[in-house]
């Protein structure tokens, strides 16, 4: 995840396919497996949530579903900080992902506030 990436959906796309690289990088224990399939959930969610906020008809509905977005982002950065915690995965990609979720609800909550105005 070298290089910046400024449109929000291609931000989110790549977020969430850096989660299955790291996801390949976790033990296959019974913590490993359940921790993959949550993160990739989460992350896999916030971007296709994302892309139906792109078509909602009323900025009512868009704000529904960004808040959807925000709380997968959330959930996928609780679980990122789980897993640093007792060291699962690769830890560069582990720090890089973390940096990066905190940017993508920065945005997310951003792009909220300024539809409610």
């Amino acid at each position: 995840m070298h290089e910046k990436i400024y449109n929000f959906e291609d931000r989110l796309v790549k977020f969430a396919g850096e989660i299955i690289f790291l996801c390949k990088t976790l033990p296959s224990d019974s913590t490993g497996k359940y921790y993959f399939d949550q993160i990739q959930r989460s992350s896999g969610s916030a971007a296709l949530n994302y892309g139906e906020a792109q078509g909602t008809d009323t900025v009512k509905d868009f704000i529904h579903k960004m808040s959807l977005v925000l709380k997968e982002l959330k959930e996928t950065r609780v679980i990122l900080k789980i897993l640093e915690y007792v060291k699962y995965g690769d830890q560069k990609r582990r720090e890089t992902l973390l940096e990066e979720v905190n940017e993508l609800i920065a945005i997310s909550a951003k792009m909220i506030l300024n539809k409610k105005k």
